[in-house]
């Protein structure tokens, strides 16, 4: 489900194929104070592996050995993996979908104790939203962030400043609906705002859930009554839809994070709402329009906040005989001093943020991060994973709904909403459809109860 960076990685591939100077490629022998890490081959988790050897290794005596894959084909081997704990690999890198699920299946160790002992770690400075998404319903915390994102709304200053326009701090999607008719086509060939339109569990539906959820409306509600086709899920989907469709990208049905992020780089569009992370690319010193864009909180209709959340994060499978040394790497990897080393040998601008508040009063940090910053920081410390609505929910979870069944379901429905954004069926017809699906879901689930 990652919301990806629109980066090069031809070279990230090539460093993934085997490892590094002898603490990658795959999980191998080295004794006990050798553990086998698989994680995804985001642009920081490359830089992690690169730097592991001259500072983790060294410091510890602890040798690691990476195998790194593209997303689609890390989560299914993590699944694979740890559902069978084999014990194979010791850390892999999750996300906060897979985490409480693991955690319910036992798949991975409760890290509790180990945050406990480990006082240098900090947990209070890794940001509570973070922190309650990575946490089971027992109670226990069976994740560590490396880096995590919300959402926001990205805007042209410079568009709307000459259009007379002033964006709120605090935009409510009317606002944002009625400036995007405002702007659109005001430049050549710019149309008003970027939504993704893209099929998907984790493309159209990562911000078109957090619409629904600040229409009031709700995939299930808390007795896991499916409400996919009802009036406040109608209404978000049918804004959604109507908003696209009118002021939109071009090819908005194809239009992901990358498509939309390009989008709005290249000048062709106004606004784009979507994930923090971006930020870093649309500031990049190789970024023509450093330094135009404005970024405010994600818009609202009857909720406080709607921003997602999102976070790779690292577990510990429950299988592994090296948890203690496997700690020991997470603590590492996901502590500020590795920040600081990030900053300082590989750029302020790559560092892993999104998950400690230590982090945005970093000063060096905020050089490189002043635009964004503040409402990155703002956007995760209001998301609240437990209660994104306006009713009680059956399961964590803001822009997905934190069972098994959802990417299945989520991404079923999101083909049809995109076939609605293409003008190819109803919003009436695509929910329908999906409600159908939900109830077939929540019939498991509520026989479940009744059992």
């Amino acid at each position: 489900m990652r919301f990806r960076l629109a980066v090069a990685v031809t070279a990230i591939a090539a460093m993934t194929v085997s490892g590094c100077a002898g603490w990658g490629g795959g999980p191998g022998g080295g004794g006990p104070n050798t553990i086998n890490v698989l994680m995804v081959n985001n642009p920081q988790m490359i830089d992690l592996q690169r730097l592991t050897g001259d500072n983790f290794t060294k410091a510890t005596g602890i040798h690691v050995n990476f195998t790194v894959l593209p997303e689609n084909d890390v989560r299914d081997k993590i699944s694979q993996e740890f559902s069978s704990q084999a014990g194979q690999y010791d850390v892999a890198s999750l996300s906060n979908f897979e985490i409480p699920i693991y955690a319910k299946s036992k798949w991975i160790a409760p890290l509790d104790d180990y945050i406990a002992a480990d006082t240098q770690f900090d947990q209070a400075d890794i940001l509570p939203p973070m922190t309650q998404s990575l946490t089971a319903d027992d109670g226990k915390v069976y994740g560590e962030p490396f880096y995590g994102e919300s959402s926001f709304l990205m805007y042209r200053k410079d568009v709307l400043q000459q259009a007379g326009v002033t964006m709120p701090e605090n935009p409510t999607w009317q606002q944002v609906a009625g400036i995007a008719a405002q702007v659109d086509n005001k430049q050549p060939g710019m149309r008003g705002i970027c939504l993704r339109g893209q099929p998907g569990w984790g493309q159209v539906f990562a911000p078109l859930t957090t619409v629904v959820n600040t229409f009031g409306g709700t995939w299930f509600e808390k007795d896991w009554t499916p409400k996919v086709d009802a009036p406040e899920f109608t209404a978000a989907t049918d804004f959604y839809v109507n908003l696209v469709r009118a002021h939109g990208e071009n090819g908005a049905p194809q239009a992901g994070f990358t498509e939309c992020l390009n989008n709005l780089v290249q000048g062709n569009v106004a606004m784009w709402y979507d994930a923090t992370s971006a930020a870093g690319s649309l500031e990049a010193d190789s970024s023509p329009v450093k330094g135009k864009i404005g970024y405010v909180a994600a818009p609202v209709e009857k909720t406080k906040s709607s921003g997602w959340l999102y976070a790779w994060s690292w577990s510990i499978q429950q299988a592994s005989d090296s948890k203690d040394n496997a700690w020991k790497f997470i603590s590492w990897a996901s502590s500020r001093q590795y920040e600081e080393l990030v900053g300082q040998q590989v750029g302020w601008s790559s560092v892993p943020a999104g998950k400690r508040a230590s982090t945005y009063r970093n000063q060096q940090y905020l050089q490189v991060a002043a635009a964004f910053a503040e409402p990155t920081e703002k956007a995760i410390s209001s998301a609240d994973p437990r209660n994104p609505g306006v009713q009680p929910r059956p399961a964590i979870g803001i822009q997905f709904v934190d069972i098994p069944e959802f990417t299945d379901l989520g991404t079923q429905v999101s083909q049809y909403v995109s076939s609605a954004i293409a003008g190819q069926m109803s919003v009436g017809e695509a929910l329908e459809r999906g409600q159908r699906l939900a109830e077939d879901v929540a019939e498991r689930y509520q026989s479940r109860q009744e059992g």
